[in-house]
């Protein structure tokens, strides 16, 4: 099978691991792509382009000739995480986990990857996001090992610190660690969530409509899983004039919508927003920090 890893997944890789980690295994995939499908008995059929951020997706059939979809992921994505949240939500609002492979590589439901809430008008797009995320949001399974909310922020925080002088971002990353800290002191859920979920986590199925893909899971409450939804298609919002109200009434629809506190939303929004925004500020990808930190500021 020739083979080149899609250029979104290097980038990805490099951007969010580093780049000596990225291509340490970037140069096994090669390989990888080859062996792991042979030895789990599965015929490739293509590549998934352009694919994931963090794992190759691979379009293939098993031995009986039915059709699935294989992801091989680094190790340092934890792909351990994502099969027992698979596993505990067995089909219900997310993609069908059907066998493990070789190097911890997931053989998972063929879904459309071709066709995302991203491809639905904006208004319909978070409808149906918000049906399928309330389906996630379950008790996590007796003993696991999901990290919870408070740790998981606590680590983003911690990088966030250094942006308090910051002359783009000071005042933001300033309110951002105060609410998180705010909303931590007074959080009861603990429910698994997806911990990544947005429009482009949400693929067509043919066993249902939607389906989510891709967990990054994580323990804690629902408001946090909805903020990366609030701030979608942020590049349209920020051109937009109407940008500031439309983001607001997106945190008030969607909080009614799924029955969370606004508040609690707005705030962990403004967290997650700051977070993306100093990461990209960090990582030299200025267009997309000024968008996400002037989102940041209308809430």
């Amino acid at each position: 099978m020739g083979f080149e890893a899609p250029r979104r997944l290097v980038t990805a890789l490099q951007e969010r691991y580093g780049e000596a980690a990225a291509a340490d295994w970037l140069g096994r995939l090669p390989g990888l792509a080859e062996r792991v499908p042979e030895e789990a008995g599965l015929t490739v059929e293509r590549v998934v382009a352009p694919g994931g951020r963090d794992s190759l997706v691979l379009l293939v059939r098993d031995a009986g000739g039915e059709p699935a979809a294989l992801k091989i992921a680094p190790p340092f994505t934890r792909p351990e995480r994502e099969r027992e949240a698979l596993a505990h939500w067995n089909g219900w609002g997310a993609v069908r986990l059907l066998a493990q492979a070789p190097e911890d590589s997931l053989v998972l439901e063929r879904l459309h990857p071709e066709v995302s809430l991203r491809s639905l008008p904006e208004a319909k797009a978070l409808l149906e996001a918000a049906g399928t995320v309330r389906k996630l949001w379950v008790d996590p399974p007796a003993g696991h090992a999901f990290e919870t909310v408070a740790v998981r922020t606590a680590r983003q925080a911690s990088a966030m610190e250094h942006h308090r002088a910051d002359a783009a971002a000071g005042e933001l990353a300033a309110a951002a660690l105060a609410v998180r800290e705010e909303l931590l002191a007074d959080s009861a859920e603990e429910l698994l969530l997806h911990g990544d979920f947005r429009q482009g986590k949400v693929l067509g199925g043919d066993r249902a409509p939607w389906l989510a893909v891709g967990p990054d899971p994580v323990v804690g409450e629902r408001a946090y899983d909805l903020a990366r939804l609030v701030r979608e298609r942020v590049e349209d919002l920020v051109a937009s004039s109407a940008g500031a109200p439309a983001a607001r009434r997106r945190v008030n629809k969607l909080a009614d919508s799924l029955d969370v506190d606004r508040e609690r939303l707005r705030g962990w929004t403004l967290f997650r927003t700051v977070e993306s925004g100093t990461r990209a500020l960090a990582g030299g990808r200025r267009q997309e920090a000024e968008w996400l930190l002037e989102f940041a500021s209308w809430l």
